[in-house]
């Protein structure tokens, strides 16, 4: 996190690290998960420019879609944006989000209450409809 004040990202929040099967299934190891609430000037655009380089600092090379990676930043939303990148900006937000059982229990740890600005609905009542089973994502001891 030390690597988003250089970056012009203020930190205003974080979850705990969840561990998680991969999604897609492969035999990839376990992941670590979080979610992060920020403050910048800078556009969704150049933000999401700015986690592509903190993890190319980190060794990610993007060669092939879902490839094992050492670490993997998204942008889940831009406040209450809504963009389909017809700009070449990102899609916000994040167009599986809702699906990720992985980035929703986070993301209502820092932001409960937040609504997807597409599907109107609560952080909590996207969870409550993902039935997987617990061990596909546990919360990790701090």
């Amino acid at each position: 996190m030390e690597n988003f004040a250089a970056n012009e990202i203020d930190l205003v929040a974080c979850s705990s690290w969840f561990g998680s099967t991969p999604v897609p299934k492969s035999g990839q190891p376990d992941f670590v998960n979080g979610a992060a609430q920020v403050r910048t000037a800078l556009t969704p655009y150049q933000l999401l420019t700015r986690l592509h380089e903190i993890e190319a600092a980190f060794g990610r090379q993007r060669q092939a879609v879902n490839e094992a990676r050492c670490v993997d930043l998204d942008l889940l939303a831009y406040g209450e944006l809504v963009s389909d990148a017809e700009e070449g900006g990102p899609v916000l937000p994040h167009p599986r989000l809702h699906q990720r059982l992985f980035v929703l229990r986070p993301l209502a740890q820092i932001a409960p209450g937040w609504v997807h600005p597409r599907l109107g609905r609560p952080v909590e009542a996207l969870l409550a409809e993902l039935a997987a089973p617990a061990s596909e994502i546990w919360q990790l001891p701090d």
